[in-house]
């Protein structure tokens, strides 16, 4: 085990996009707790070299290829190593030195890396939720059989983590995902069918990339994370409700058999999940802004309407099928979203292509990785011949 007075090691596959900066802002407050020892970025060569020469990682990753040379030319005076390609991505997560890996590629691009970090023993701060959706009983078999524990950095899912420490013997009635509802609460159908990409980036409460913000606003994310949730915390679907908080301060609860409820609170920032994460079992003082009741007099929750926002219950059919099916229903969504922020595709269309790709793909009962290679692939095609 060890050592918790000394630095962590930490490789931020992701380091350019929010949650990679924004874990780069944690290690840069806590020089004493953590080093960035590799950072993996996809194609934004300028800030990764940026990146680089402040934290001075071991190596750095570029996936894009064509930007290898940009990259190595920058930092070949700095006795940095410098690789490049999806390959580069899946293998420099072997690195001995490596104490902890942050797995925050944004989807199922992110797979092929953490799972390969678990089979090399890596604990992982988990904020690539597609993992879990798309292989999550691969992903659970794998990280029991290798001894790896998953923090999760989703902000709901470290609040469930947090609430039940402590409670690891006590049997959960159920877990409740807090929703803030996203620009659209309150909407109508008839309202969603002519909104633009430029009022669903507008989120009220979050500061996150392009594709988890549209995820936000069709409530696809929250269906992710209830499929995530299954898995972190070995839930049947049952035991996992979604309710809509629009001040997200309450982050997540947990009810447990005697009807006792415990809840995580703070304010939307998502440094805090991914200091928890990377710092766990520790909790270590920051600057970030404290929550004061005073401001806040009022929190209010309602359900979810999922026959509003039908991706909600899309999610919760696709892990009560299970199989290959949460990972059909998360390549739809990535193929969907993509042609959305590109106005291909109006906003209620999406629901309706990621239903029809469900009922197309062919079922795998108990896939293995190549069938979740070959499934997400066969989604892939048939939603972009919907659009």
């Amino acid at each position: 085990m060890q050592d918790l007075k000394s630095k962590k090691r930490i490789a931020i596959l992701g380091s350019t996009g929010s949650i990679g900066t924004q874990a780069l802002e944690v290690i840069r407050e806590n020089p004493e707790a953590f080093e960035a020892e590799v950072l993996v970025g996809h194609s934004n060569a300028t800030l990764l070299i940026q990146q680089a020469l402040e934290f001075k990682p071991n190596a750095v990753v570029i996936a894009d290829e064509t930007k290898y040379q940009e990259v190595k030319s920058a930092l070949a005076p700095h006795d940095i190593k410098v690789f490049a390609g999806a390959k580069s991505v899946e293998q420099i997560v072997e690195m001995e030195s490596i104490d902890l890996v942050l797995a925050a590629i944004v989807g199922y691009a992110g797979l092929s890396s953490t799972l390969n970090a678990i089979r090399h023993k890596k604990n992982i701060a988990l904020a690539n939720k597609e993992t879990l959706v798309v292989a999550g009983e691969l992903v659970s078999r794998l990280a029991q059989e290798n001894g790896v524990n998953l923090y999760p950095v989703d902000s709901e899912h470290s609040a469930i983590f947090q609430c039940l420490a402590g409670e690891w013997e006590n049997k959960i009635e159920k877990i409740i995902l807090t929703a803030s509802g996203g620009p659209f609460r309150g909407k109508d159908r008839a309202f969603l069918a002519d909104v633009k990409k430029e009022q669903a980036l507008k989120h009220p409460n979050w500061s996150m990339g392009a594709k988890i913000t549209i995820d936000s606003a069709s409530l696809m994310n929250k269906g992710l994370e209830v499929i995530e949730a299954k898995w972190l915390f070995h839930l049947k679907t049952s035991q996992i409700e979604v309710v809509v908080h629009p001040q997200s301060i309450v982050h997540s609860l947990v009810q447990f058999e005697d009807g006792s409820i415990k809840a995580q609170l703070g304010l939307p920032d998502m440094k805090l999940p991914i200091q928890y994460a990377m710092a766990y079992p520790k909790r270590i003082n920051n600057t970030f802004p404290r929550f004061e009741f005073h401001k806040y007099p009022q929190l209010n929750f309602e359900a979810p309407r999922p026959d509003v926002f039908q991706n909600l219950q899309l999610a919760y059919n696709a892990i009560e099928k299970g199989g290959n099916m949460p990972c059909v229903l998360n390549a739809a969504n990535e193929v969907v979203v993509q042609a959305f922020l590109q106005d291909k595709i109006g906003f209620l269309q999406m629901s309706e292509v990621i239903s029809s790709t469900m009922d197309k793909v062919k079922f795998v009962r108990s896939p293995d990785y190549q069938d979740y290679v070959q499934s997400d692939a066969e989604a892939r095609h048939i939603a972009g011949s919907m659009l």
